[in-house]
């Protein structure tokens, strides 16, 4: 980490598995630091997924202010370094306001894009090579990225077309993704890992998936067939919507959908939870038990 004469400003970061409480933690710090949210999740960027992505309602804020919530179109695609690139000035911006910045999401990526330096792969887009793996199931990509970084698979939503094949496009000209191996920080960073047991974070997956389908959450999947959204861009959006989109065309029932939803969160959790663990040896990290 690089030292410098000059204090790096402070901010707090809000990290943890999907449906182990991070809004409302957030919100309680930011009520008790005088602090506005800064939203690290690839899809809440969207709008129109509500629901499937669990975005924070305006109750639920508190009145704290929350950013890079709704600034897509879903019909775009939102990159990380798009997300940094508006992102970044916010953290500034808050802090010239005297208040504290609070970044609070799952997406690793978006977090690593704001708080380190040196996070992104210097790789212009191919556009021939990407028209070839176009042509490739979400299958085939994940596979083919298995078997050519198996690190990189290991971290990755497998079933997020748009990440497999920048990922693959990274491999094809530097051979791996390169890992944050010697980051730099660009802050002060505190940083509350959310760390429910297993047996919480299953339950809490469990609760939190049937008080989303009870919520009239597949109305949500139905409005973005409405707009005629490819199917390859619902199964890029990811568990809730690309298993939605599979029982609306009649390929499952309702509970295997249900079963396979659970299945496929469960896993993607995990995943957070081995994301996550880095932060562990590079910052000042506390963990926070539910109780």
């Amino acid at each position: 980490m690089k030292e410098d004469s000059q204090p790096l400003p402070s901010i707090i970061v809000v990290i943890g598995p999907t449906a182990s409480g991070k809004s409302d933690f957030a919100v309680d710090l930011a009520l008790q630091h005088n602090g506005e949210i800064i939203s690290a999740d690839s899809r809440q960027v969207y709008k129109g997924l509500d629901i499937g992505t669990g975005k924070i309602t305006q109750q639920e804020m508190k009145g704290i202010p929350h950013h890079m919530i709704d600034v897509c179109d879903v019909a775009d695609v939102f990159s990380v370094a798009r997300y940094k690139k508006i992102a970044s000035p916010l953290i500034d911006e808050i802090l010239a306001r005297g208040k504290t910045p609070i970044i609070c999401g799952g997406t690793g990526q978006y977090i690593d894009a704001l708080i380190f330096t040196n996070t992104f792969a210097e790789v212009p887009p191919n556009s021939k090579l990407r028209a070839e793996l176009e042509k490739k199931s979400t299958q085939e990509l994940f596979n083919e990225l298995l078997t050519r970084d198996k690190h990189r698979a290991e971290d990755i939503d497998h079933n997020n077309r748009v990440r497999l094949i920048r990922a693959l496009e990274i491999i094809d000209t530097l051979g791996v993704v390169p890992r944050l191996t010697h980051p730099i920080l660009r802050y002060n960073v505190t940083m509350y890992i959310m760390s429910p047991t297993k047996e919480q974070l299953r339950m809490r997956i469990h609760t939190r998936l049937e008080k989303r389908l009870e919520s009239n959450m597949l109305d949500e999947a139905r409005a973005l067939r409405s707009r005629a959204i490819p199917d390859t861009r619902m199964t890029s959006l990811g568990l809730e919507y690309a298993w939605m989109n599979m029982y609306l065309k009649n390929e499952i029932t309702y509970e295997v959908m249900k079963e396979k939803l659970f299945t496929a969160i469960w896993r993607y959790a995990k995943r957070q939870i081995t994301w996550n663990k880095k932060y562990e040896s590079l910052l000042f990290t506390q963990k926070v038990s539910l109780k």
